[in-house]
């Protein structure tokens, strides 16, 4: 990837500049958490049983923990390394819990958080392909993200994505097999694919009419599959979809107040607790009837 900057229509190329120490990584990350990831910060330098964790998060949308370390040598197992952080935070659950309600002053408890969604994030300004290729299985709790810096003071991440076939780690074997299958018994990464199976034929078919039209509302759209709805987000959740049995219901991420919706079609859901999607605004679809109309109110939101 090449940046410029722009000057009276001259571009000038943006050289980029080396992170001096892997804290000056960790500095930037942490400061601008919640704008980089909407997670809550936690704890630096986080340890447990002799082992530092660099940056403990909480990730409210799925609630549940997130551990990222920081990279600067390129030369490190993000497999191993990974594996054995989800293994330690399986076993040690209170103690991430006792953490968090200390670090937040408020309480919660071990049935609150959804263990399944923990995961593990890398951060380094760059990965070598056997470090991608080591940690590109589906069902892998690992993400792997490039941060670079550039002179004019310009940051650039980029969440590496795992490929569309991507296998199953369940299918490899290898000396740590024991410790992966633990891990990825109690550990859940939700694709589409799974999402979507055994859902029948024709709700899928709705499913795909309405999320292509959501991403060609804006090429910053990506698909987040969740554990029960999938998201489709820019910079924060845009839309999301639940696929039911015969119908999708979705959530447009706009606080009450703040769509215009001249046929009224919306359910206001502000006053209701606990439903799966982000946003005050409703509706169940079971044709592309209004699929046009909604997309309007969609891009509201973007």
């Amino acid at each position: 990837m090449y940046l410029y900057s722009i000057d009276q229509k001259k571009l000038k190329n943006l050289a980029e500049k080396s992170f001096k120490l892997e804290k000056d990584i960790q500095n930037v990350f942490e400061s601008n958490l919640e704008t980089l990831t909407n997670w809550k910060f936690i704890k630096s330098e986080f340890t447990i049983k002799a082992n530092r964790i660099d940056t403990l998060a909480y990730d409210s949308e799925n609630n549940s923990f997130v551990i990222i370390e920081y990279k600067k040598d390129r030369h490190f197992s993000v497999v191993d390394q990974g594996v054995s952080y989800l293994n330690l935070m399986l076993e040690y659950k209170a103690d991430f819990i006792v953490e968090y309600n200390e670090s937040q002053n408020e309480t919660i408890k071990r049935a609150d958080i959804d263990w399944s969604q923990s995961k593990v994030v890398f951060v380094s300004p760059a990965f070598t392909d056997f470090q991608k290729q080591a940690s590109n299985f589906k069902d892998l709790p690992i993400e792997l993200w490039e941060i670079k810096q550039y002179e004019n003071d310009i940051i650039l991440i980029n969440p590496i994505k795992k490929s569309k076939a991507a296998p199953n780690i369940k299918e490899v074997k290898s000396e740590q097999n024991s410790v992966i299958s633990k891990v990825t018994k109690q550990v859940t990464v939700y694709t589409e694919e799974l999402y979507l199976s055994g859902k029948n034929d024709s709700v899928v078919e709705l499913y795909e009419s309405y999320k292509q039209a959501i991403l060609n509302l804006s090429s910053e759209l990506e698909v987040h599959t969740k554990k029960w709805y999938i998201a489709f987000k820019a910079k924060t959740n845009v839309i999301d979809i639940e696929v039911q049995a015969n119908s999708l219901k979705m959530w447009i991420n706009l606080k009450k107040g703040n769509l215009d919706d001249p046929k009224n079609i919306m359910r206001d859901v502000s006053d209701l607790k606990g439903h799966n999607g982000n946003g005050d605004y409703e509706i169940t679809v079971k044709d592309t009837e209004n699929l046009e109309y909604i997309m309007s109110l969609v891009k509201q939101a973007l």
